[in-house]
């Protein structure tokens, strides 16, 4: 019978996190359980930065971005004395199950945590990157990817009025899911994806045949595209194209905030109650999500053996719709 269960956000933020903390906080009091909050992610385990969250204490914070519990990536729980500190505070505060909320490397962490000590743990993906196998969502990526879409909007503005070639960098290190989705949302020429390798050449081919055509145009970079970062590519295609006027601006870590989307509170809230009430039942180890409309879980490493496919077809409308 657990009596008391903690709560941490890990890794990268991303908007939505404040939201689960509310579900699962508010959740587990339902069922008579008491929450402690865990600052800082692992980091904060091990430094003992804990205490008990009430009602009231995730009042008013379901549309904030980030994470009021702070988040962090903690070299020092990679190591096997860290752990044991991190375990000892947990006993010490009489915590007797975890639910983290974070992405790939939150859930690597949690899964060796759990089988060394035996510690109850379940997954809540927190992440804006969408990579996170076995669900269609993850927490933040909605919001983040409407943030794209809103700046690129207004870059679109002004590169209309100047007959200018944008270049553009998103977020996205191992994988393209924001920059091939706000790809198809912004009417981009092109998106860049680690996913595919890129051709410099076919860009200068494709944007000498479009010139006249269009007013502008914009070509979305996931910053772990092959070829490099919207600036790199941007610098390889101008040497090519001395009289195009051509310009590059990378959006970073505006997209991590901002109020998050009414889609993912609904997403954080739902995954937040079902992964705590597993918990408190006695069913752990579990990564959660949806499938179509339905909240679904997996062991954890399942989650974290591969990530999350991306559906490259797009990259068909994407050449379709900006056909000329």
């Amino acid at each position: 019978m657990m009596r008391k269960i903690g709560v941490f956000t890990s890794g990268g933020d991303s908007p939505g996190m404040n939201a689960a903390i509310r579900a699962v906080v508010r959740t587990a009091l339902y069922k008579k359980v008491s929450v402690v909050g865990i600052l800082n992610g692992y980091q904060g385990m091990i430094d003992g930065l804990m205490h008990e969250l009430s009602f009231s204490d995730v009042g008013n914070i379901i549309q904030r971005g980030g994470t009021f519990l702070g988040s962090a990536r903690s070299k020092d729980f990679l190591s096997a004395e860290g752990r044991a500190v991190a375990y000892n505070n947990l006993k010490r505060m009489e915590i007797d199950g975890l639910i983290v909320i974070g992405g790939d490397g939150s859930y690597k962490g949690a899964l060796t945590f759990q089988n060394e000590y035996g510690i109850p743990i379940n997954g809540l993906p927190g992440t804006i990157d969408n990579d996170i196998f076995g669900t269609d969502a993850t927490i933040g990526f909605d919001t983040a990817l409407n943030t794209v879409v809103e700046a690129v909007d207004k870059i679109r503005d002004t590169a209309s009025s100047h007959h200018r070639v944008f270049f553009v960098e998103v977020m996205g290190r191992h994988t393209g899911f924001i920059g091939l989705d706000a790809g198809i949302a912004i009417g981009a020429e092109m998106a860049l994806i680690p996913e595919e390798l890129t051709d410099i050449d076919s860009i200068v081919v494709y944007l000498k045949r479009i010139r006249g055509q269009k007013k502008s145009s914009i070509i979305l970079v996931s910053e772990g595209d092959d070829a490099g970062g919207a600036i790199d590519i941007m610098n390889k295609v101008k040497a090519q194209l001395a009289d195009f006027d051509v310009r590059a601006s990378v959006l970073g870590h505006m997209q991590r905030g901002g109020n998050p989307s009414a889609y993912d509170r609904i997403l954080a809230s739902r995954l937040g109650v079902k992964a705590t009430e597993d918990l408190i039942k006695g069913t752990y180890g579990c990564a959660y999500g949806v499938k179509g409309n339905d909240v679904i879980s997996l062991p954890f490493d399942l989650a974290i053996a591969q990530n999350n496919p991306i559906d490259t077809s797009k990259l068909r409308v994407i050449e379709i719709l900006s056909h000329c």
